[in-house]
């Protein structure tokens, strides 16, 4: 009989027990939790601190007792692995009753992450804590609930948006900091702006580009002090400044780790013979970069936890571990947000020529009441248009759109093979050409030189040394445009080319317009006309997004109650009703 211990409970390593446990009734299953929970939704935590999930017990997903019941598996709290001797093939264990030795043919690693503690003062505060297991988001509830009247949200990850929500809906004052440029760094700028731009919707103080220097605990309350002097009050510090590997005893057992993650091979296994490992704790390889990171996700340590199950009960015949693209996803006020593969960020690191496509089509077709768009982009990799990774930001159809997506690019597609993608369409769901397919058309157009592109980045340089026409309607244009640009509408641009070539007077000529639709038409006639043309990727939507209606390059008049880049969902419900999804109206 075999006895596998599994060191950890929750995604990877309960994964991992119950599918050993289908595929062997004989074998000795034991799973060791330091926590009093072994098996709890982690990625609920901030909606029960929300209050959109009252009872904590509902994070419950199953107790030792359930699990014994089911699945015969042994499960035991409270246990810590403090030591691990592969040659004895035993972990020590600190337990409620003292230390205990116990032994194992097959052990799998899967500990989990932890919270990461930055070098800064004070952080031992009895008001400083982190949002990782039911115990923290208990107590955040609680604090909530006894009259908290104030938090600072330190970091705007996945888990500090959700928390800042979360309050901001219970009525708190809210600040979030992120020492990063903006909100949600694996966000390229363009989209983290909307995320900006929600949040202060919702009435949320939104300081990036500063860290946190000291937390002074007080009587009443504690003051954090950012770097630039600001001190902000608070009753409650949530610290979500990222998470590290909690691998430090498994490493001195030596197992061998880089930058304190778990290496495995394609099965798991780590540097000890019986040893395998899964979860946020290991190493993957980004498909796109080549770069060796975690990945702190439920998904891929669930799967993960599956396969590693098989090659430890039927050796030879197991699925190679996938690596995973760090698809994600989160609700901000009205807005879903997500992500799947590598950022334009990550993708100039590792050096590789890729070109971007913005896109803003609706969800669903124009004339069903309640479109409203999808603000998509996708990267794909120069000369033969591999898909490397895509985002979007919406109210309603995002998370379809990045699921296809990250589908395609786990299956190695190319930008011009989303062209042909039979997806589902009726006016209430989607749009014949879906946003999809016309990411794969756009695509497809840049790859084979029908559209040329430039980008926000580039506009310092393009008003210096370009003619810069803006195709759409003057009333349009008088809302807010480059300061460089001449006003052509792309209906008239055909009878007015002369115009163009006297102001253009040899220069390139740099289109844009609301989206970029109109635009790649007014390109392709210029350019069939002998200009030197490119449009703007994602037009002054794309633009202001990623550069702000306050640059000095644009002539850009703002409502004085909305941000002009706001995704435009209908009213608004007061930041103070309980959370729920509300149905965008026009």
């Amino acid at each position: 009989m075999t006895r596998l211990v599994v060191v950890g409970g929750v995604a990877g390593g309960m994964s991992c027990a119950a599918r050993a446990r289908r595929l062997d009734e004989t074998a000795e299953i034991i799973v060791l939790e330091r926590g009093a929970h072994v098996s709890f939704a982690n990625c609920g935590l901030p909606y029960h601190v929300g209050g959109e999930i009252p009872d904590p017990q509902d994070l419950l997903v199953q107790t030792p007792e359930s699990l014994r019941a089911a699945l015969d598996l042994d499960v035991r709290t409270g246990h810590e692995v403090i030591g691990v001797d592969p040659r004895a093939r035993e972990v020590v264990v600190r337990t409620p009753d003292g230390e205990e030795h116990i032994g194992y043919d097959a052990l799998v690693l899967a500990p989990g992450a932890v919270a990461a503690r930055p070098p800064i003062e004070g952080l031992d505060s009895p008001r400083v804590h982190a949002l990782r297991t039911v115990g923290d988001a208990t107590w955040l509830r609680r604090t909530v609930d006894e009259g908290a009247r104030r938090a600072v949200v330190l970091g705007a990850g996945f888990i500090g948006i959700e928390a800042a929500e979360a309050f901001a809906h219970q009525g708190l004052s809210t600040t979030i900091v992120e020492f990063a440029d903006h909100v949600l760094p694996p966000l390229d700028g363009e989209h983290a702006r909307l995320v900006e731009d929600e949040l202060r919707a919702l009435g949320v103080d939104v300081r990036t580009g500063v860290a946190a220097r000291e937390v002074i605990p007080g009587e009443a309350e504690d003051t954090v002090v950012l770097g630039d002097g600001t001190r902000l009050a608070a009753d409650i510090v949530v610290l979500s400044t990222g998470v590290r590997p909690d691998t430090a005893v498994f490493e001195e057992a030596g197992v061998t780790c880089e930058r304190g993650a778990i290496v495995v091979d394609e099965h798991g296994r780590t540097s000890l013979d019986g040893v395998w490992a899964v979860g946020d704790a290991t190493v993957s390889t980004d498909p796109a970069t080549g770069v060796r990171r975690p990945v702190a996700l439920a998904g891929p340590a669930n799967r993960a936890g599956r396969q590693v199950a098989d090659d430890i009960m039927r050796p030879g015949h197991a699925r190679p571990l996938p690596q995973p693209l760090g698809t994600a996803i989160v609700r901000v006020g009205r807005l879903t947000v997500a992500v799947t593969g590598a950022n334009r960020a990550a993708l100039r690191a590792a050096g590789i020529e890729h070109h971007t496509v913005h896109l803003h089509p609706n969800q669903h077709a124009g004339y069903f009441p309640g479109a409203t768009q999808i603000h998509l982009s996708v990267h794909f990799r120069a000369g033969d248009g591999l898909l490397l990774g895509a985002q979007a930001v919406g109210v309603e159809g995002v998370d379809r759109r990045i699921d296809v997506l990250a589908t395609a690019v786990r299956s190695r597609m190319t930008i011009a093979d989303l062209i042909d993608l039979d997806l589902a369409y009726a006016p209430p769901y989607g749009q014949a050409k879906d946003a999809v397919n016309l990411a794969g058309m756009v695509g497809s157009n840049v790859l084979d030189g029908t559209l040329a592109l430039w980008y926000p980045e580039e506009l310092e340089g393009v008003t210096r040394t370009a003619f810069v026409l803006d195709v759409r309607s003057p009333q349009e244009f008088a809302t807010g445009h480059i300061a460089a640009a001449v006003n052509i509408p792309h209906t008239e641009l055909r009878d007015r080319l002369g115009e163009v070539r006297t102001g253009a007077a040899g220069r390139p000529v740099r289109v844009t317009c609301a989206s970029g639709v109109r635009s790649a038409i007014a390109h392709r006639v210029l350019t069939q006309n002998g200009f030197d043309s490119a449009s703007l990727s994602g037009g002054m939507l794309t633009l202001r997004a990623t550069l702000g209606d306050d640059c000095d390059l644009l002539a850009s008049p703002r409502h004085p109650s909305r941000p002009a880049n706001a995704v435009d969902a209908g009213p608004r419900e007061p930041a103070t009703t309980p959370l729920r999804r509300t149905r965008a109206r026009h």
